[in-house]
């Protein structure tokens, strides 16, 4: 595979910056200011690296006078190496951005530790008496949410607890902001609870789903909520009216999900990158986007400014396709299972983990999405 690399470099060889970690990537996270990206493996450590880099694919792009044709040449350095930071031995930490710059993460002795872009672990900014089960930042305001599953803390900028809840539901599963900060979801069994910050929490929605949901996905305008479903398909929550539409008999769990910047919702699970456009109704204006094959997607991330979504599949391959149209730009062929993707804020770079423990940070120019 190296070999062939070298005779014939991929667009993945050409743009990516890779490494490889002792242990499969479980998430990636750019930080608030989009200067560092965070690389969670299964390990229990985090590796860091800064997004900006001296040998850019801008810097290597070479224009043919004759033809006009342009190439990207290969990088002459190798990258610098990650800041690897041991958190916990043996499970996954959870890890979000924190508005004072750099991480926040969740260890399963309670702490909640800020990590710098340096990858400086700091003094505790919490301690739960259980393992920290869920975990979300809110940029906005600066709150903090956290739960091992029976107590849930608000907290502060300062780390003070503004709100303390033991809900009806516990919440095991996975907590999340509204993107105006004025909600926050989380999940409990098969339950997606919506409960609204006034100052304090105060139930607003329980809506039932029909299996146990794998994750919480606001869209832009924080009034619709998609979880995916360990049975195949995924639920969409409208909040102010409390109805939930669902769509099954997809192939796979649905294990990740992302809104587009205009509203559409893609999704993995399937053969193809699923997508719809921005109906009411889940199963409205289903767009046909990339093309069908034999391989699953595991992972999605959708473009935070243009109509572009990137999918990971089970082969490895890594594809961005415009939500709606057949073609593909083909970003990595083959290699180990997609297992984290995330676009940064700008839109310029695509963070990647796979399942054998290569995490990458891929540049893509700004020709390439004309």
């Amino acid at each position: 595979m190296n070999q062939q690399s070298r005779q014939n470099p991929t667009l993945f060889d050409l743009l990516g910056r890779c490494w490889q970690r002792p242990a499969p990537v479980a998430g990636v996270n750019f930080d608030w200011q989009g200067g560092s990206v965070a690389f969670t493996t299964a390990d229990g450590a985090i590796a860091l690296a800064p997004v900006a880099e001296t040998e850019g694919p801008e810097s290597r792009i070479r224009v043919s006078g004759d033809l006009g044709q342009m190439r990207i040449l290969p990088r002459t350095k190798p990258p610098a190496p990650l800041t690897a930071v041991a958190m916990q031995e043996g499970n996954v930490p959870l890890v979000v951005p924190f508005h004072g710059g750099g991480f926040l993460v969740g260890t399963v002795d309670g702490a909640v530790r800020p990590v710098s872009v340096q990858g400086e672990v700091r003094e505790d900014f919490f301690r739960l008496g259980g393992p920290v089960l869920a975990l979300d930042h809110a940029e906005q305001s600066g709150v903090t949410a956290v739960s091992d599953g029976n107590d849930l803390y608000l907290l502060d900028q300062a780390a003070n607890a503004i709100a303390r809840s033991r809900p009806v539901l516990p919440i095991p599963g996975a907590l999340k902001f509204s993107p105006d900060g004025r909600h926050l979801a989380g999940l409990s069994a098969d339950n997606l609870v919506v409960m609204a910050l006034d100052p304090a929490l105060t139930i607003q929605l329980v809506a039932t789903l029909p299996s146990r949901p794998t994750g919480v996905h606001w869209n832009r305008q924080a009034d619709r909520i998609a979880c995916g479903l360990e049975i195949g398909g995924l639920s969409v929550v409208d909040v102010p009216l409390g109805r939930t539409d669902t769509i099954l008999d997809f192939p796979a769990p649905v294990q990740d999900l992302a809104w587009a910047a205009d509203g559409q919702l893609v999704a993995s699970g399937a053969y193809r990158i699923a997508a719809w456009g921005t109906g009411a109704e889940a199963a409205s204006q289903a767009l046909l986007t990339g093309h069908t094959g034999l391989i699953l997607v595991e992972t999605v991330a959708a473009h935070p400014r243009r109509d572009l979504v990137a999918a990971g599949y089970a082969d490895g391959r890594i594809v961005v396709a415009r939500l709606g149209g057949r073609d593909e730009l083909f970003v990595r062929p083959f290699g180990a299972a997609v297992t984290a993707l995330a676009w940064s804020a700008d839109g310029r770079h695509l963070a990647v983990g796979d399942a054998e423990g290569q995490a990458a940070l891929i540049t893509f120019p700004p020709q390439l999405f004309k």
